[in-house]
């Protein structure tokens, strides 16, 4: 790599949309846009509906949690056309970097000074309405009504510009949304309050109009931070990226490069205390890392030239050098920093429910209101009367509760479970989750600790230990590569070599068949009855050498086990091992019901039986011959240190390989099932009960404004409450 290859890094210049552009693990393009006035359903469906008809966009899907749209598109699309197509839905909008989580909220400041100044106004204004309420005579009245409408009326048009905003914009491309009722609240009973006040009137409302400002912001306040610090885990890992790192020259010098120009194959120069920017490989002979983001192992990690170390990874000591394996993108925290938001972006059956039910609120509450203005006038109590119950009507019925009720809790919950190493790729896999009656597990690798000792095969031949390692250098599985690390001697692997899953790798040289891997693959008749697992290296179908080896079983298996029974959680296990060697390690942890022997065919099978008679299940495995199996259930977990292959069929992920992560999860997600129809029964409920009282006058503007913004904190409250209390592990 060349100096005249690289730029260093400057200060941002003007945004380019195509800098923007980046791959996600699926490997499609993706952009991002902010959408800082998107609130409810009806704002998810107009953007998403107006990104489709872009030519070349595959698909979007607005987070409201972070307030941006993703959109994923091909080569061919026109960037420039994205941003247009969000404002023709009546949204603001601009393109961000998703990754970049370490600059000011923008969102948070405007809140909060709309709430200041709505707090100061309504203070002031309460002072003024003493007087008046006192029993203050006419021209002390009129003056001091003319003092609050001289305060009331900026601050209600400074305050109420995130609602007027977003009302506006949802008016003027022809719909509807949460802020327009609320909108037209604010404005109704400013503009009688003001009319009042000009006519000489007993009443004006100038205190209800900032006060019902206040408790508004105050709801929407809350309601952002809320989401913000349920999502601080995601933030905090995207911090751990450094936005740049040192790169090596061919000759030798040094140039610093900014994360999105880190490319595989460069030289990294790592100084101590800093982090990985990307996963690489180590060129130093050894260097101490920290890896407690990825294992959870506080304990410094040493490792040795040629180990991969992932992104995050901390130096601890002297400097040492990386090859870039991939570039930031790809990284292990950006995979990890994806799958945290699945949580928020995947449409689950309870959020497509709560938001159909947000979608008709509009028509709903505005013919509420029209019902009610026309009933109170028909029942002779004048127009000002009629006008503020139906303004409590338009304020005291918005869905912000039942917008929240789903998500916040799939995000809360997804926090939950990274902060215990626990990664959720895919959102719908909660739910599913908490059905779950029935566990798969593999054995190798996920039941056992995946390090197998040799215990027989020390007689063998040398030339049988060079054909044996040849073949094993072909394969991943935990077995083969127990074999390399035991053979006393080193060979390079064969040439060309088929893996067939379940059963071990062959190839073929000088016309004879050589094959590596499990009896009956090698034309071997399994009689043995010891427990160990088994390899055999055949020539034409003819044995020739057996090696056998030991995995002792995860040390906290048994605990899993008798945690999944706790959540009377029926296990079993499926493994492709000898009988013998099945049966011995389910005897040691505890497993009643176990298979060895199987095929990836016969796991399938196996699982689509079980949820044929109407089980929900979860498969625990690692490697290739569990993807199948994995694919067929209806949710899987995968540890971290599986084959990519089970990483990419995993739903949830255990970056620190422990087996009670999965009752963990179980009980988590049955929790979070609960919490989410807590909050949606508390929403409807709430809207059952307060419409009536509304309707019948029983409820002023300024507490219809207090009820809202207290349901909408109930829910995210609630969901807060998986962050308290233990689960089983």
């Amino acid at each position: 790599m060349t100096a005249e290859a690289l730029t260093a890094p400057d200060e941002p210049g003007p945004e380019i949309l195509s800098d923007l552009v980046h791959l996600n693990a699926e490997g499609e393009r993706e952009i991002c846009f902010a959408v800082p006035d998107a609130y409810c359903a009806s704002c998810i469906e107009a953007i998403e509906t107006g990104l489709a008809k872009v030519a070349g966009v595959t698909g979007a899907r607005v987070n409201l949690t972070r307030r941006q749209v993703t959109v994923r598109h091909d080569a061919a699309t026109d960037l420039s056309a994205l941003a247009p197509a969000i404002t023709r839905s009546g949204y603001r909008t601009f393109a961000v970097d998703p990754a970049d989580v370490s600059g000011k909220d923008e969102v948070l400041s405007e809140l909060v000074r709309c709430l200041a100044v709505a707090g100061f106004a309504a203070g002031n204004i309460m002072l003024f309405s003493v007087s008046v309420w006192a029993g203050a005579d006419q021209a002390t009245r009129d003056m001091f009504h003319w003092l609050s409408a001289l305060l009331a009326l900026p601050a209600v048009a400074y305050s109420g510009r995130p609602f007027f905003r977003s009302a506006w914009s949802a008016v003027r491309a022809g719909r509807t949304n949460m802020d327009v009722p609320i909108a037209i609240g604010v404005l109704v009973t400013t503009a009688l309050s003001l009319f009042e006040t000009a006519t000489g009137g007993m009443h004006a409302y100038f205190d209800a109009s900032t006060m019902l400002l206040f408790f508004l912001l105050v709801g929407r306040t809350l309601d952002h931070m809320m989401r913000v610090r349920a999502r601080s885990a995601v933030e905090g890992l995207s911090r751990l990226q450094p936005r740049a790192s040192t790169c090596v020259l061919d000759d030798g010098t040094t140039l610093l490069v900014r994360l999105a120009q880190i490319e595989p194959g460069m030289t990294l120069l790592v100084r101590a205390g800093e982090r990985l920017p990307v996963d690489a490989r180590l060129l130093s002979e050894s260097g101490q890392f920290d890896l407690a983001m990825v294992s959870g192992e506080s304990r410094p990690a040493l490792l040795t030239a040629g180990d991969v170390v992932v992104a995050g990874a901390a130096v601890l000591e002297s400097p040492i050098q990386v090859e870039v394996l991939r570039p930031a993108a790809q990284s292990f925290v950006s995979r990890m920093a994806e799958m945290m938001q699945a949580s928020e972006d995947v449409r689950t059956r309870y959020r497509r429910l709560a938001d159909r039910v947000a979608t008709l609120y509009a028509p709903v509450v505005h013919l509420a209101a029209a019902a009610t203005l026309a009933g109170w006038l028909l029942a002779g109590v004048g127009l000002h009367a009629a006008l503020l119950n139906a303004v409590s009507v338009l304020i005291i019925t918005c869905p912000c509760a039942l917008a929240l009720a789903v998500p916040i809790v799939h995000v809360v919950a997804a926090g939950r479970l990274f902060s215990a190493g626990i990664l959720v790729r895919d959102g719908t896999a909660l739910e599913k989750l908490a059905r779950v009656r029935l566990v798969a597990f593999d054995k190798t690798g996920t039941i056992t600790e995946g390090r197998p000792q040799l215990v027989k095969g020390d007689s063998i031949a040398p030339d049988l230990w060079r054909r044996a390692v040849q073949l094993a250098g072909a394969s991943n599985h935990p077995l083969s590569q127990a074999l390399i690390a035991a053979s006393p001697i080193a060979a390079s692997a064969f040439q060309a070599c088929r893996e067939v899953a379940g059963a071990g790798v062959e190839a073929l040289e000088d016309g004879a068949l050589w094959r590596l891997g499990n009896a009956g693959f090698c034309g071997v008749e399994d009689v043995g009855s010891e427990d160990g697992s088994e390899v055999w290296l055949s020539r034409n179908g003819e044995a020739l050498a057996c090696f056998r080896f030991d995995d002792a079983p995860r040390p906290e298996a048994a605990t899993a086990l008798s945690g999944l029974a706790r959540l009377q959680v029926e296990t079993t296990m499926l493994s492709g091992d000898r009988p013998a060697a099945v049966e011995a390690i389910a005897r040691a942890v505890g497993l009643a019901s176990f298979t060895g022997g199987m095929q990836p065919a016969d796991k399938v099978a196996a699982i689509e039986q079980s949820r044929s008679t109407g089980a929900t299940v979860l498969m625990v495995g690692d490697g290739i011959n569990d993807a199948p199996a994995m694919r067929a259930a209806d949710v899987s977990m995968a540890p971290g240190t599986a084959a990519d292959i089970g990483l990419a069929a995993a739903d949830l992920i255990m970056t620190r390989n422990r087996l009670t992560d999965v009752p963990f999860a179980i009980a988590i997600a049955r929790k979070a099932d609960r919490l989410v129809r807590q909050n949606l029964m508390f929403s409807v409920g709430y809207n059952v009960v307060v419409l009536p009282l509304a309707i019948a006058g029983q409820v002023s503007p300024l507490i219809a404004a207090v009820a809202m913004s207290t349901s909408s904190l109930v829910v995210v409250l609630n969901a807060l409450r998986l962050r308290l209390g233990a689960a089983d592990r």
